[in-house]
């Protein structure tokens, strides 16, 4: 089992988390790091749902595999994972009014590895934000993985 557990938070985990879920694992894997990676949305709306089809075709577009049935968080997963990292302030806030007090994760916006700025939610625009979106997860991938595990 991996020592690094990261679970990608949004709201209805159809956009954001999947794609950033799918590109941290694919970054984690091309630099040789062990991970296990998963999303979840703070809400259930979709639950069960396959990602949006602009989240899927912009990781097709790169080369970034993803396969992702939307879920809702779970008490459980704040003690499974080791990181908890929120697409935005909003789902930051949910994540701790509904965080357990035996919480073992770093639960964080994902912006705070590199600049503090929330990703934004590309629902409703078109397919430029997906890549907009796509690219910030590049780089907050990189990030994250050079401030966790070091530079490879």
């Amino acid at each position: 089992m991996s020592d690094l557990r990261v679970l990608i938070v949004c709201l209805g985990n159809i956009c954001r988390s999947p794609m950033g879920e799918s590109v941290l694992r694919d970054v984690a894997l091309k630099r040789g790091v062990s991970i296990v990676v998963d999303s979840c949305g703070t809400a259930a709306y979709h639950a069960g749902e396959d990602p949006d089809g602009r989240t899927v075709s912009t990781c097709k577009k790169h080369n970034v595999p993803i396969n992702h049935s939307a879920r809702q968080i779970q008490t459980s997963d704040f003690t499974e994972f080791t990181h908890i990292l929120a697409a935005d302030e909003s789902n930051l806030r949910n994540l701790e009014r509904i965080k357990p007090k035996n919480t073992t994760a770093e639960v964080q916006l994902w912006g705070s590895y590199l600049d503090n700025k929330p990703i934004p939610d590309p629902y409703y625009g078109g397919m430029n934000g997906f890549e907009e979106v796509y690219q910030q997860c590049i780089a907050l991938s990189n990030s994250f993985l050079d401030k966790v595990v070091g530079e490879t």
